[in-house]
């Protein structure tokens, strides 16, 4: 049985706020009993982009289990890849690949430096396509964006698009297990090209649906984080908790 708990939208800042809600997640994390076995954060890392807010992240990331990462559409390429990878600077996507246990994570850029929504680039579409042909193992496909509709209107403008490259990939590879990713600051669950979609809540913040509240980003709620599950069967399961 693999275990990755996945947070998502930190949003860095240099605040206390911010900083306070991801320690105490990060806290919940390193003391449960059993810990993960890998800690997945996609995307929004930094609020701005500045390498000072990356340097912060670096110093609150745990050291105990593997830590996987992604951008979102705050962060920025260049000092995102120097500061969390130790890279030369440059623009192109930050594509990586982790083995955590018996499953691969393929850690994708859906970022578009200077705008909201997503897309994968083909550079990126490329790459994917050699890590899944590359393997037999489960693999988890992860990015920012949700690539499919989740029923809230201002979010779903600017979601992952031009998604039919990625929609062909998934079909032709059965052992691409789930696709994980955040950017909606709120725990959900959709498909996209008959497999599921799983969305890591907010860290920083909740945004509230549009029968609850319609474009309401709450600031209280306490953040979240999802555990995924792989059993040894192949199944996933999904739980998600209130970080206390």
């Amino acid at each position: 049985m693999l275990v990755v708990a996945q947070i998502s939208d930190i949003h860095i800042d240099g605040g206390d706020r911010a900083t306070e809600r991801t320690a105490r997640v990060l806290d919940y994390l390193t003391g449960l009993d059993t810990p993960p076995d890998a800690v997945l954060l996609t995307g929004d890392l930094a609020d701005r982009g500045l390498p000072a807010e990356y340097e912060l992240v670096r110093k609150l990331l745990p050291t105990g289990f593997p830590v996987l990462h992604c951008p979102g559409n705050h962060d920025a390429r260049a000092p995102y890849r120097q500061v969390l990878l130790g890279q030369s600077g440059g623009d192109a996507p930050i594509n990586q690949v982790r083995r955590v246990g018996a499953a691969v994570f393929a850690m994708c850029d859906s970022s578009i430096p200077g705008r909201d929504d997503g897309a994968l680039e083909a550079e990126t579409l490329d790459w994917l396509e050699g890590v899944l042909i590359g393997t037999d193992s489960p693999v988890f496909v992860c990015f920012h964006h949700p690539p499919a509709e989740l029923g809230i209107p201002f979010l779903d403008r600017i979601r992952q698009f031009h998604t039919e490259r990625l929609a062909e990939l998934v079909r032709a590879h059965p052992h691409v297990v789930a696709l994980l990713c955040g950017h909606a600051h709120t725990p959900a669950a959709t498909t996209f090209a008959g497999r599921p979609v799983l969305v890591a809540p907010g860290v920083v913040s909740t945004v509230l649906l549009p029968w609850e509240r319609a474009g309401h980003i709450d600031l209280v709620a306490p953040p979240m984080v999802a555990f995924h599950v792989l059993h040894e069967d192949g199944r996933l399961s999904t739980h998600y908790r209130v970080a206390p």
